[in-house]
């Protein structure tokens, strides 16, 4: 197996980031790449020796201040000036997994050669992911325009030997770790802090990271959910593909091939029914989850063409001799696609939610609350509770950020996309969906519980015999925290590819 990625001009997917993470590969510049940013970075520096005109973020200030000339002298000093001011990130500290994404990214846009950077500078960038050196970054502070100004401000300080990172477990001063590994602080030079600052590699790693754990999320939906049409005693019709192939949304039919798959075999969904139909919450699960999945992959794709795109500013053209300012940092298709994700990830958590709900209330030949003596006990009257203030919750984060905008840098600045802010809630909702879901998992496995001596189908029942070894039936009343908490445990470990390989 290669252990060593290599950045190069080949797009990166998210099938290939998951093989960078979960393999835990180390990163290395292709030539290729190595000769895209020499070939820029010398092109910049002889542009600047015959080029006496303002060239903003080169020889200018930067926002409204992008008419001030700066003189050849102080280019340097501009440059890690604008890294320490634009340093003001505020809030809770963005997640490791994620700032190891934004300095994936941030190394992946820097290679193509249309930012002007040393070579020195991004082989550090480079050495700092080698090593587990993660800054750290803060969640507030990007308007999500003029790039993710703030947040890689902080991811960037540590390369003037600035702020402070995450080494071997520990928040340390970059100091302390420049001195471990006998660096020297780098010296910027032109443009090269607005290269690094400008981006879209804080919304970008939020939404590659996000997107990633909805596909997740999207399965588990269909699992759980089906789990807990068996305990309801719910009806295959609704699962047939005669039905979505009148209709045939792409992830409409995934979810109802999906979902009669996992029933195959059970003899719960195929014994004869009383009821005619079943609530929407079970039986419009090929629509509801589909159109999330549908979202879910419309999003993916913005993502992929963002994590394989320049977006700092101006831009350096080598061959066509022209440094060119525009606005690729704007996160507008951002801000709209993180939206849309909070929103469809919200809705698989709500209809989640409302399984639970019919789950407990007493019908279907069920006892109340799922539990042995009903009134000396609660049972699962509370963990709906719980899965209902999340689910209210969620429909509070799925209100748009892309919707608001606030001028900022005088007017320069005069329309933003408040992606960054997007990005955050996403995550909250996914995380979210992530505990409704184990609550309606630990319904779910209580309610087939009460249909023994009838099986579900072998699938169901290996996995819910993988699931009883770490969350038991719930025979009287006890500290339900710990249940939930063990099955949010259970679900973020369980690993698709090869649990299931296991499984079946």
């Amino acid at each position: 197996m290669n252990s060593t990625h290599y950045i190069t001009s080949k797009t990166l997917d998210f099938d290939l980031l998951h093989e960078i993470f979960t393999q835990d590969k180390k990163l290395c510049l292709s030539e290729e790449s190595k000769d895209k940013i020499l070939s820029c970075r010398n092109y910049l520096n002889k542009k600047m020796e015959l080029h006496a005109a303002p060239i903003y973020g080169i020889n200018t200030g930067f926002g409204s201040l992008c008419n001030v000339k700066i003189s050849n002298d102080n280019l340097a000093q501009l440059q890690e000036n604008l890294v320490k001011s634009h340093s003001c990130g505020t809030g809770n500290k963005v997640p490791v997994a994620i700032v190891q994404l934004m300095l994936l990214l941030k190394i992946q846009s820097l290679s193509y050669g249309y930012s002007g950077v040393q070579l020195e500078t991004v082989e550090r960038l480079i050495a700092m992911y080698n090593n587990k050196i993660w800054p750290v970054v803060y969640e507030q502070g990007s308007l999500g325009a003029s790039g993710d100004l703030a947040p890689l401000a902080h991811l960037s300080l540590p390369l003037l030997g600035e702020g402070e990172v995450y080494f071997e477990g520990k928040i340390v001063s970059t100091e302390q770790v420049m001195r471990f590994f006998n660096w020297e602080p780098i010296v910027l030079q032109s443009k090269e802090g607005l290269a690094l600052l400008n981006g879209t590699q804080f919304m970008s790693a939020y939404g590659a990271y996000v997107s990633l754990k909805a596909a997740k999320i999207s399965y588990l939906s269909d699992l759980i959910g089906a789990i807990s049409l068996e305990g309801f005693d719910g009806r295959i019709e609704p699962f047939d593909v005669l039905i979505h192939q009148i209709r045939p949304h792409k992830g409409q039919l995934a979810t109802a091939e999906r979902i009669k798959e996992f029933l195959e075999g059970s003899a719960i969904i195929s014994q004869p029914k009383v009821q005619v139909q079943d609530p929407y919450s079970f039986r419009c699960m090929p629509q509801v989850h589909g159109a999330s999945k549908d979202a879910i992959a419309y999003v993916q794709q913005v993502f992929k063409i963002e994590i394989n795109s320049v977006t700092d500013n101006p831009n350096i053209f080598v061959d066509e001799d022209q440094i060119i300012s525009g606005g690729n940092f704007h996160g507008q298709p951002l801000a709209l696609a993180l939206d849309f994700m909070a929103i469809a990830l919200a809705e698989l958590g709500s209809i989640s939610e409302r399984r639970t709900f019919q789950l407990i209330s007493g019908t279907r030949n069920l006892p109340p609350f799922l539990v042995d003596n009903p009134g000396l006990n609660s049972g699962l009257m509370i963990p709906q509770y719980t899965a209902a203030s999340i689910a209210s919750q969620n429909k509070q984060l799925a209100t748009p950020a892309s919707v608001d905008s606030i001028v900022s840098s005088n007017g320069q600045e005069d329309h933003v996309s408040m992606g960054a802010n997007a990005a955050t809630k996403a995550l909250r909702v996914l995380e979210n969906v992530e505990r409704i879901l184990a609550i309606e998992l630990l319904t779910g496995a209580q309610a087939i519980a009460y249909r023994r001596p009838l099986q579900s189908s072998p699938f169901i029942e290996s996995f819910l015999t993988v699931f009883r070894g770490e969350v038991p039936f719930v025979k009287e009343d006890r500290i339900l925290h710990y249940d939930i908490e063990k099955t949010i445990t259970f679900l973020n470990s369980f690993d698709i590819e090869s649990d299931l390989l296991m499984l079946t």
